[in-house]
């Protein structure tokens, strides 16, 4: 947990408005730089291999851009810049985000009265040094069963296409259903905070 002023400047290279709330709570000032690479350009057979892949890909997209816009100052105190990815795999098989609607009510369905694995990736790049810090975290989530008007609102939304496996376990309509974690609900919702305070303690 960070206390004062830490010796150092934060930025999340993520969108993610739960990773962005997680990283706040944890006490942290951060700027937000997101990157733009194609996510289904990388694959992997394992969702830790896949999950870390992408947090790389997420980083070395970003370094660019923040050196061609001049924000990598020599005098500065040390800058890291944090990547996640997060993956659902459900019976075997890895889930991203939902590409449609129709593909996100397959995904919720499928999780009511069930269970799914959500592995997430954190990798932290001290951009004055270069050392690169990653690893990964999973969590179980069993599920009561969802009832039908509940998805029908869910997917009426449109926020499940957003996240990996259409799985907002924070979610207001999804949380009541929720039978139990095992591992931290951090990791469910993208970044683990035990995995992220480590990793910058190695990469500073």
């Amino acid at each position: 947990m960070a206390t004062g002023n830490p010796p150092f400047k934060i930025i999340l290279g993520s969108s993610s408005m739960a990773r962005q709330k997680i990283l706040a709570e944890m006490g942290y000032e951060f700027t937000i730089v997101t990157a733009d690479i194609d996510e289904k350009g990388i694959r992997r057979k394992q969702p830790e291999e896949l999950v870390v892949a992408l947090a790389e890909a997420k980083a070395d997209a970003i370094i660019p851009r923040l050196s061609s816009a001049g924000q990598l100052e020599e005098d500065a105190p040390a800058t890291l810049l944090i990547t996640a990815d997060t993956v659902v795999v459900y019976e075997g098989m890895i889930r991203e985000k939902p590409t449609s609607k129709e593909e996100a009510r397959e995904f919720i369905k499928g999780y009511s009265g069930g269970h799914a694995e959500v592995v997430g990736s954190v990798l932290v790049t001290n951009l004055k040094t270069g050392k690169r810090k990653g690893g990964w975290d999973r969590a179980e989530v069993y599920f009561l069963d969802i009832p039908d008007e509940v998805i029908d609102n869910l997917i009426d939304e449109g926020i499940t296409l957003n996240v990996a496996g259409g799985l907002m376990l924070e979610h207001p309509l999804t949380f009541p259903f929720v039978d139990a974690v095992i591992g931290t609900i951090d990791t469910v919702m993208g970044l683990s905070t035990d995995l992220t305070e480590r990793l910058i303690l190695e990469a500073l």
